[in-house]
């Protein structure tokens, strides 16, 4: 896949955790009606006892229940969605980021599929079955591509497109700084 092409894979686990949530609540709604309707033909047949008291107990249980799982369900779609959305937007940045760097070097387009992958974290050997090379060839434009960006690694490549995407407002960060209150690290 080249750069222009990333395609973000449909989030399957959290439909289907959505999707289970969704079944527990209609099986809690099934359930509260099934308790509200016998305690109501209970009532007609014997009046008011600690039975009917019980399945409305049961009952009420279930319909918090339900009102709780549909509130946590549009919560995990309100929630998918906005994470979807942010992922979107930053999958379109470093795309467009990539496609950038990659014109501003002038690389070929071999060249760029090559360090595409290499962005990708793919090894050599795996570049040359991806693209029908030989090992050789994808040093070599690797090489090349290395020059260009002037940098010396694979790990270099990556850096210089990490670095952009965090800004330089970041500055360094060392370990022996926790966070305190206001997002600010302090000595510990």
């Amino acid at each position: 896949m080249t750069p222009a092409g990333g395609n973000i894979p449909p989030p399957v686990r959290r439909d289907r955790h959505t999707l289970a949530v969704a079944a527990i609540v209609a099986a809690q709604a099934i359930g509260a009606v099934f308790f509200v309707a016998d305690a109501m033909g209970d009532i007609v047949e014997d009046g008011f006892g600690i039975h009917i008291a019980i399945e409305g107990l049961i009952a009420f249980a279930l319909l918090a229940g339900v009102g709780f799982g549909a509130r946590q369900v549009r919560t995990l779609l309100g929630e998918a969605k906005r994470k979807e959305e942010a992922l979107a937007i930053a999958s379109g940045a470093l795309a467009d980021l990539i496609r950038q760097r990659f014109a501003q070097w002038q690389l070929t387009p071999a060249e760029a599929d090559v360090a595409f992958f290499a962005l990708k974290g793919c090894k050599v050997a795996e570049i040359a079955t991806l693209r029908n090379a030989t090992q050789g060839t994808v040093r070599a434009q690797l090489t090349h591509v290395y020059a260009k960006a002037g940098v010396t690694s694979h790990a270099g490549l990556a850096c210089l497109f990490f670095e952009d995407l965090l800004g330089a407002e970041l500055g360094p960060v060392t370990l022996s700084s926790t966070p305190s209150a206001d997002g600010v690290g302090k000595e510990g």
